[in-house]
């Protein structure tokens, strides 16, 4: 057998494989019928090359450590106490100043064998959130002293000042279900805002709804490809929430002129760069990205692939006109690691990962 058509037989073989995938290890086993969409990249040369020479970041302190599991976002209330934040176990925390004390849940089926366990990680609870449920954004009422919830399961949710189990607001918008409700913010008059990730998948499915490339329909935004964070400004024209799969904020105009439009407030700086090449590379070409992804490559593998081999904390500051204010960054990922919110509180920036086991406070000043 000559060495070409050797390996025009495997090569053969590997397309057969990823066609009939017998043995359904792939990471999109599961989930039929699984599409793969286009991604609406920025163009490489679009992409602002602003760095962190100082990798910033690496000053950070750590906070908690394996106290909190999973602090996606971090809040302080009316009164400036100290934070509060939502783990993996279904629970938002609050620290008295000396420990930390259950303060609300959103799930009302939730019982003792969810529990924290001594040995857990953030991911140690990813097959029971859907019953004990998982907030992820946080948003204080700073009149009423409401906390207004965004769980991943269970929508948008409100507690009172006391705590507790709170209460339903929305399940769904325009009728469909929220599937994946992960920030919310709120306005003086009263009125909410949220972001819901996905039609199709839940946050356990995280990494099978980036690999698809989804579009979400919302209220205000339709055809959003993964919205996730949002944040209110000042005055209250406008929003800014991320488009975390393709690397870019956008600001949607509430009042003025401009009502009902929305225009790119920014491309993240560092999202593309030569360690993000495959990453890049599967947006733009959907078809090769369904073949890769029914190999047998775990889907903890396939995530990494995607992060260039490691993590990156990045954390940006920006003007409301879009300029570029700050940039800090643990490019290694031996700190700070991984970055889901921040919250800038007297001098300090507070950082609250899904991935870790712990808070980050950077000093600013």
């Amino acid at each position: 057998m000559t060495l070409p058509r050797g390996f025009s037989i495997v090569f053969l073989l590997l397309a057969l494989y990823c066609a009939l995938d017998p043995f359904e290890p792939s990471p999109i086993v599961g989930f039929p019928p699984f599409d793969v969409h286009k991604i609406d990249m920025p163009a490489w040369s679009e992409v602002p090359t602003d760095r962190d020479k100082d990798n910033s970041l690496l000053k950070s302190e750590l906070l908690f450590v394996n106290q909190v599991q999973g602090p996606e976002s971090i809040a302080f209330d009316p009164l400036g106490r100290d934070p509060y934040t939502g783990v993996a176990d279904g629970r938002i925390l609050f620290w008295n100043g000396q420990s930390w004390t259950d303060f609300a849940y959103t799930s009302p089926n939730r019982s003792e064998q969810y529990n924290p366990k001594a040995s857990a990680s953030p991911m140690s609870y990813v097959k029971t959130e859907h019953i004990c449920g998982r907030p992820l954004g946080l948003r204080f009422d700073k009149k009423s002293g409401d906390l207004y919830i965004a769980d991943a399961y269970f929508g948008l949710m409100k507690v009172g000042p006391q705590g507790g189990l709170a209460t339903s607001l929305a399940t769904e918008a325009e009728g469909v279900p929220l599937r994946f409700t992960i920030d919310v913010d709120i306005d003086t008059e009263g009125n909410l805002y949220f972001t819901d990730s996905s039609t199709n998948f839940q946050r356990s499915n995280f990494i099978q709804l980036v690999l698809s490339g989804e579009a979400k329909t919302t209220v205000l935004m339709r055809n959003v490809q993964f919205p996730n964070g949002i944040s209110l400004s000042k005055d209250g024209t406008f929003f800014v929430f991320s488009k975390g799969m393709i690397g870019r904020l956008r600001k949607y105009w509430l009042k003025g002129d401009k009502a009902g439009t929305s225009e790119i407030l920014a491309i993240l700086p560092v999202f593309l760069t030569t360690r993000y090449m495959y990453s890049y590379l599967n947006s733009l070409y959907p078809k090769m990205r369904k073949v890769i992804l029914k190999l047998p490559i775990p889907t903890r593998i396939q995530y990494m692939f995607h992060i260039g081999g490691r993590f990156h904390a990045v954390a940006v500051k920006y003007s409301p006109e879009g300029k570029l204010l700050r940039i800090l960054e643990d490019s290694e990922g031996k700190v700070v690691r991984a970055v889901s919110a921040v919250e800038e509180k007297d001098g300090k920036l507070w950082v609250g990962s899904v991935l870790m086991p712990f808070m980050a406070v950077h000093n600013l000043t």
